[in-house]
This record gives C-alpha cells, sequence and structure tokens, in this order.
C-alpha cells in the first residue's frame, strides 16, 4: 500500500467516518487506526471540526476515548447529542452505552 499524503488523510478519516453505522460510534482513536493513522486521534478530531455546517458525513458518531461527547465549545456538543439521541444511542450523562460501540 502507498504511503498516504497530507492530502490523503482527511479522506481516510471522511470515508472511515462515513461507513459507521447508524446508533453506533467510534473513538476518534479508533478511527484514526482504521484509516491507517495509528495516534493520530487529536488530526480525527481536528479534522471533524473542520467540516462544513450541513455536511452529510456522520461526525455524531465520533466520541472520545471514554466514550463520552467530546467537550466543545458552543451548541456542538448538544447537536451532538440530539443527532445520537434520534438514531436510538442511549447516553447517561455525555457517557455512550457500551452496546453502542462499533465493533469491526
Amino acid at each position: 500500500m502507498e504511503q498516504s499524503t497530507e492530502l490523503d488523510k482527511p479522506q481516510l478519516i471522511w470515508q472511515v467516518v462515513a461507513s459507521i453505522p447508524k446508533a453506533k460510534v467510534a473513538s476518534y482513536g479508533q478511527i484514526a487506526e482504521l484509516a491507517g493513522l495509528p495516534g493520530y486521534a487529536r488530526y480525527v478530531g481536528t479534522t471533524l471540526s473542520r467540516l462544513p455546517a450541513g455536511t452529510k458525513l456522520p461526525w455524531h458518531r465520533v466520541v472520545n476515548a471514554a466514550m463520552k461527547i467530546a467537550e466543545r465549545g458552543g451548541s456542538r456538543m448538544i447537536e451532538q447529542r440530539r443527532l445520537l439521541e434520534a438514531e436510538g444511542v442511549v447516553l447517561i450523562g455525555e457517557k455512550v452505552l457500551k452496546q453502542h460501540r462499533w465493533q469491526i
């Protein structure tokens, strides 16, 4: 496999995020691993934070390593929770229940 370039990294991340099934969540680190970018969890977060409003990519299905909605300013946390709950994801506080973790 060819080594990815800087321009390829966001596309690799988007492809993995797009494949997360409805009502499942994955961690930033899990996305990085599956994209072939081990150790790039923060980069995954940065990449997702730059998505335009109204994107069809299911960014809301990505949580932190503790299976919690990542703390961020503004209404994005509220929107993420709303979108997850609309899919049937159960949260206790900000933590997603284990049965919603994406296993591949």
